[in-house]
């Protein structure tokens, strides 16, 4: 099962104004933030996470161009022009 996770910082955050992209997060929140998703579920005895890309985080212009392309299949389901199989699109 793949899913994405995009990665924002709330505007009046006092660190909003250095954090324009994500090559300006230091390693360690990356490390860290890397290591909660691959972790979290495990307390309802599933597995670890994986992540694609070789565990890189996408900078701001790719992370747009995914959420462009999956909103716009998440219209094309709503819509009906995709089979939605057995999801539920309600």
């Amino acid at each position: 099962e793949l899913d994405w996770k995009v990665i924002g910082i709330a505007t009046d955050d006092p660190l909003a104004a250095e954090y324009n992209d994500i090559d300006d997060v230091p390693d360690a929140v990356l490390s860290g933030v890397r290591e909660w998703f691959r972790w979290y579920k495990t307390p309802d005895d599933k597995p670890l996470n994986g992540f694609g890309f070789d565990e890189k985080y996408l900078n701001a212009e790719e992370t747009k161009k995914v959420i462009e392309e999956t909103h716009g299949s998440w219209k094309k389901l709503r819509s009906g022009d995709t089979d939605a199989g057995k999801l539920w699109v309600g």
